[in-house]
């Protein structure tokens, strides 16, 4: 009877979630200002099963410091986005050691938000959250289609032994047959992933970085129109050259304006219900991949709430 007691009280267990300050949070906001949130920043620094690079634990506390430096202002919206969205900021969980667990603690921490009917914006740590962070997604919509921008495909079932390697986010998250799948930037894949890939064809839609200047924008828009979207964004799949600040950096990826007109075409035609940014590895000194990051999560805020 005790061990029933236990297992309903696990099963029951809620998380509590508990803000930052205003001006501690993401874009440190004066604390004299009050609003009613819509949107929840999660910094969740998991990092356990990185393969070259390491640094990404510290990604979202670096990222919440550069957001201070991101201007307000959105000349394109011509307004002050956070004003009318309304963003908290979580204060950061304790992550467990076993992969399993911590991706359950996300899950948990997402249906909360999921169940406030706020907006989750998830900061990692490696790609490795990303199952974890849509389950709530997944359990509360019939079909969810996840817009994926990297630099790697992320099908392997599994790499290095572990089945919920960063390797692998991509394929646990169509492990769930309700998951479909628009990726951006891909330009390295392994051979054991193309099989994968042509046996899943039908629910899965790459724009490989090769053929970056043939891409038909016009094509994703009807792929992507009335889509209840995730959106899982992996700062490698920049270009190199703007973001070295990765543990797996790839020539030939995306840059500023190109990924911002998919993001756009996303919000105005489809419904992005939550989102993660992942795989920054902060380099010491070099603030301005950081300051990238928090201006690109502001950007996906500002475009899910405003368009």
């Amino acid at each position: 009877m005790e061990k029933q007691n236990k297992k309903k009280l696990y099963k029951n267990f809620r998380i509590k979630l508990k803000y930052l300050s205003n001006k501690n949070g993401f874009l440190g906001i004066d604390n004299k200002f009050s609003f009613k949130e819509k949107a929840v920043i999660v910094p969740f620094g998991l990092e356990k099963t990185v393969s070259y690079g390491g640094g990404t634990r510290n990604g979202p506390k670096e990222i919440i410091k550069a957001s201070h430096q991101v201007e307000l202002y959105d000349e394109e919206l011509n307004c002050e986005p956070y004003k009318k969205i309304g963003i908290k900021t979580l204060k950061p969980f304790k992550i467990d050691k076993n992969i399993k667990k911590a991706l359950n603690k996300i899950s948990k921490i997402n249906k909360e938000i999921l169940d406030k009917k706020l907006f989750p914006l998830t900061l990692g740590g490696e790609h490795s959250i990303t199952p974890g962070c849509i389950v709530p997604f997944i359990k509360k919509y019939k079909n969810i289609c996840l817009l994926h921008f990297d630099a790697h495909a992320d099908l392997r079932q599994s790499y290095n032994g572990e089945k919920f390697s960063h390797a692998s986010a991509i394929r646990r998250c169509l492990d769930y047959k309700n998951v479909s799948l628009i990726s951006f930037g891909i330009r390295n894949i392994s051979e054991s992933e193309i099989p994968f890939l042509k046996n899943n064809s039908s629910r899965i839609s790459i724009f490989w970085a090769k053929d970056k200047k043939k891409w038909n924008l016009s094509k994703f828009k009807k792929l992507i129109k009335n889509k209840t979207v995730y959106l899982t964004f992996d700062v490698d799949g920049l270009d190199s050259s703007i973001m070295p600040a990765t543990g797996t950096p790839e020539p030939g990826g995306l840059l500023w304006d190109e990924t911002l007109d998919i993001i756009r075409i996303a919000a105005k035609n489809s419904k992005i219900v939550g989102a993660d940014i992942n795989e920054l590895s902060p380099i010491k000194g070099f603030n301005s991949y950081n300051f990238l990051v928090a201006k690109l999560a502001y950007k996906i805020l500002s475009y899910k709430f405003l368009y």
